[in-house]
């Protein structure tokens, strides 16, 4: 699963698609950039779905039919502090409007929805979640879960131990895939050592990890590569270290990511793509 994550305009805001042009380009901050990227990556079959969020997907779709949607169905800014109040996400839509989507024409293949868990709400979240799993499997759709521990009765929201638990929630509620954050590492493993133990404990749910924040591109596919050929990760999703790119440079990471996730590409290889050679 190459994921290309366009949830972020909620979850973040605009923060990740304009600052005066320092670090991202100027064309990020409209929305269109990242169905030009997500159509042209569609066509060259280098991403299986672009995850956004339903309104999003029904503005723009019509213009861009040929990428793989996957409505994201539950979103929250994080403008709300942990300190304030445990984090809650729940369904803006339900799966009848995921249905009327596909039956007007438009290529949905998959919901997403994320879970906070250790939450107070956790429980609200999971039976939300399991439900709509549940519907969309039955409609032949595919499903994939943020499950992120966070709230007040967490500590460390990257604990390896509770990674793992989050990735065993995924397989429990019978999600396909469940995106995860980078764990830090078990006394005696390395990074991708221990989210080796995560991927192992979600069992026959694949485990995609965070992109998490833009990093140098051999950085960012080094450690995509280790995910997939140490920890056994079933691919990763990815936002920040696609958009904040321009539309050229960000459809070449898209095919070298699709490199490494399923051609079993070297960081070299992958690295060649990116540049154009």
């Amino acid at each position: 699963m190459n994921l290309f994550a366009c949830d972020q305009k909620i979850e973040h805001l605009n923060d990740d698609f304009y600052d005066g042009g320092e670090n991202i380009p100027l064309t990020s901050n409209s929305p269109t950039h990242l169905f030009e990227i997500g159509a042209q990556a569609a066509q060259a079959g280098t991403i299986g779905v672009m995850a956004g969020q339903l309104g999003l997907i029904s503005r723009y779709s019509r213009d861009y039919p040929d990428i793989p949607y996957l409505v994201k169905l539950n979103s929250k800014t994080g403008m709300v502090e942990t300190s304030q109040r445990d984090p809650v996400s729940q369904a803006m839509w339900d799966i009848d409007d995921v249905f009327t989507l596909k039956e007007n024409g438009i290529n949905v293949v998959g919901i997403g929805y994320t879970i906070y868990l250790g939450s107070e709400y956790e429980h609200d979240m999971l039976t939300e979640a399991a439900t709509l799993i549940r519907q969309a499997h039955e409609n032949g759709l595919i499903c994939v879960t943020w499950i992120y521990p966070r709230g007040q009765a967490v500590p460390d929201e990257t604990d390896p131990q509770l990674i793992s638990g989050a990735a065993g929630v995924a397989v429990c509620i019978g999600a396909d895939f469940t995106k995860v954050n980078y764990p830090t590492e078990f006394i005696g493993k390395s990074r991708p050592e221990s989210l080796a133990v995560a991927v192992e404990a979600a069992g026959r749910t694949g485990v995609i990890c965070s992109g998490g924040g833009s990093l140098p591109p051999r950085e960012f596919l080094q450690r995509l590569y280790d995910q997939v050929n140490i920890s056994g990760a079933r691919g990763s999703a990815t936002g920040r270290n696609i958009h904040q790119k321009t539309t050229e440079e960000a459809v070449r990471m898209c095919a070298a990511c699709h490199a490494i996730i399923c051609a079993g590409a070297s960081v070299e290889a992958a690295m060649a793509i990116f540049e154009g050679d």
